[in-house]
């Protein structure tokens, strides 16, 4: 038996020396090693063995099973430092696949809609950066010096620009209607324009309240304008974006 299982080491260490795949590794490991391997059906009469026999003959199958895992991890460390392993030739028939372009997020596309809607109303897009200053943001509005708005719990300053005033006092937007006063100082009125846009604020944020969030504002600066054409015109525009009747309720909102 000992000659036997000698034989099975030289003769499998040799063939995994010459093996040149992982597969082939693993299938000379199973022909060895697996349940019927030839190793594992020669140990199958250690039974018929003397007690010391057996003993001696079942070290030398560990010291063999041993060898044979070194073998093949070196083999495949051999492999994988064999460059020419990983050499193929790429297979231009098999189908490629479909790239994914992705979607716009649901606030994107709900502004290019709206956006449509009243463009096809003969209404201009306006936007700007989002970067203002107290000027357009507070003192063309007619914001009080001393307004709640304009302090640090409520506004994104710039930094270096806390202390200066007007023009020269920069701040993230914190709405949109500053924008407004440029818009019609730049094109004056009569005027028909949307302004879609992020503003900034230093709230609390919660379910309802974000540092950041989307307005979208609408103006009309003309003769014979009244809220009753406005209310059809919000209704329309509602009408052409989800393609069927929206309720619109209009109230008095007063922001001290």
């Amino acid at each position: 038996m000992k000659d036997r299982i000698n034989a099975i080491k030289e003769e499998g260490i040799a063939a995994l020396r010459q093996a040149d795949s992982f597969d082939e590794l693993e299938n000379l490991r199973q022909q060895y090693l697996g349940k019927k391997g030839h190793l594992t059906e020669v140990l199958k009469g250690l039974g018929k063995l003397a007690p010391e026999d057996r003993k001696e003959m079942g070290q030398l199958a560990n010291v063999i099973k041993e060898l044979f895992a070194r073998t093949i991890e070196e083999q495949k460390r051999q492999l994988l430092e064999d460059a020419s392993y990983f050499e193929t030739v790429p297979d231009l028939s098999i189908p490629g696949l479909r790239v994914s372009s992705g979607g716009l997020h649901p606030v994107t596309q709900m502004c290019y809609d709206l956006n449509d809607s009243f463009r096809s109303l003969n209404f201009k897009v306006y936007s700007e950066d989002e970067i203002t200053s107290e000027l357009y943001a507070f003192d063309y509005l007619n914001f009080p010096p001393d307004h709640p708005a304009r302090d640090s719990m409520d506004t994104y300053w710039i930094a270096g620009t806390e202390d200066k005033k007007g023009a020269e006092r920069l701040c993230l937007r914190p709405h949109l209607t500053g924008g407004s006063v440029r818009y019609l100082q730049k094109y004056g009125a009569p005027a028909r324009f949307v302004y879609p846009g992020r503003v900034f604020r230093n709230e609390a944020t919660d379910a309802r309240h974000e540092r950041a969030f989307f307005q979208y504002e609408a103006l009309i600066v003309d003769r014979d304008v009244s809220f009753a054409s406005g209310l059809v015109l919000v209704e329309t525009s509602l009408e052409r974006v989800f393609g069927h009747d929206v309720p619109v309720r209009m109230r008095a909102g007063f922001f001290p």
